[in-house]
């Protein structure tokens, strides 16, 4: 505890990459912050930054000092979480990583269903793409992560799998709409838009596509999944998506048909957690609440 707010300087330089933008943002003077700092790597016994010329960067050593604090400060959370619950005060944080198409629907409904319960729990949520929530996880940024298709799962222990088919998304009059299934063929034959290569469903649409030698060729390319949703509505296109982030509108001039899984197989929406990490008290039971929805949903569908 003695160097907590030493640790807090240090990971503000970290995240700043500059001595004086860090100072201003923890309004502290940067000759009071770098003496601070040079004190600390005097007592460690190694320096924690490389000096570039346009500002710092964490070395080998700094950065084992951050995850150390990362780590720290994690744990101590979760002890502080598990004291108030036993004072029965229901407190706490939640940090989530999640992909874009959690936000509209699943998330919100959730969060506040357990706030309902637990008042005095706050969250904070983190929108990330499949190659960044294990570093998410690793650092201590989020405690959780909802993610569609991750792409490494080393460190990743998988506490609940919601399997989601690839969804077009198409206006009512659209000549496909009538079809109850698409095959990826016709619909690549139409106007469409897509998401861009960082997303778990573009990787699905262009595995699909590779395999009946075909490419997607969107008109459109965007890492908006809203601007997807809205576009269809101005232009005869077909964009894509997975079926937890869409809810038909009340005017009805907006379908949704699923991709024949015989072209584009369905992907994996993932709940996890660090792997061998004890989460706190109120992660954990969101957690376990998230968990019981997924496993709800997979009934629904499957």
């Amino acid at each position: 505890m003695r160097h907590l707010y030493t640790f807090q300087l240090i990971e503000a330089v970290a995240r700043a990459g500059s001595m004086r933008k860090a100072a201003e943002d923890m309004n502290i003077t940067a000759s009071a912050l770098n003496r601070r700092i040079r004190g600390f790597e005097a007592e460690f016994g190694s320096p924690l930054f490389e000096r570039l010329p346009n500002g710092v960067r964490l070395n080998p050593a700094g950065e084992l000092v951050m995850h150390y604090y990362r780590a720290s400060r994690s744990e101590l959370v979760r002890v502080q979480s598990q004291v108030a619950d036993l004072a029965g005060e229901r407190r706490g944080h939640v940090s989530i990583a999640c992909s874009q198409a959690l936000l509209p629907y699943f998330l919100p409904e959730e969060m506040a269903r357990y706030r309902a319960g637990h008042p005095g729990v706050t969250f904070s949520v983190n929108v990330r793409d499949r190659a960044q929530v294990e570093q998410e996880l690793a650092t201590y940024q989020s405690d959780l992560a909802l993610v569609f298709e991750p792409i490494y799962l080393v460190d990743f222990q998988v506490i609940r799998i919601l399997p989601q088919p690839v969804t077009a998304i198409l206006a009512a009059d659209h000549p496909l709409a009538a079809k109850p299934e698409l095959r990826l063929r016709d619909c690549l034959e139409h106007v469409h838009v897509a998401p861009s290569s960082s997303y778990g469903v573009r990787h699905l649409l262009d595995f699909g596509a590779r395999r009946i030698e075909r490419r997607l060729n969107p008109v459109v390319e965007t890492e908006s999944f809203d601007l997807i949703r809205h576009y269809v509505r101005h232009e005869r296109a077909i964009g894509f998506q997975i079926p937890i982030g869409l809810r038909p509108p009340a005017d009805g001039s907006v379908v949704f048909r699923p991709v024949a899984e015989r072209d584009v197989p369905a992907g994996s929406l993932i709940l996890g957690q660090m792997r061998g990490r004890s989460l706190p008290v109120a992660s954990a039971r969101f957690s376990e609440q998230v968990a019981a929805r997924l496993a709800a949903l997979a009934g629904e569908t499957g």
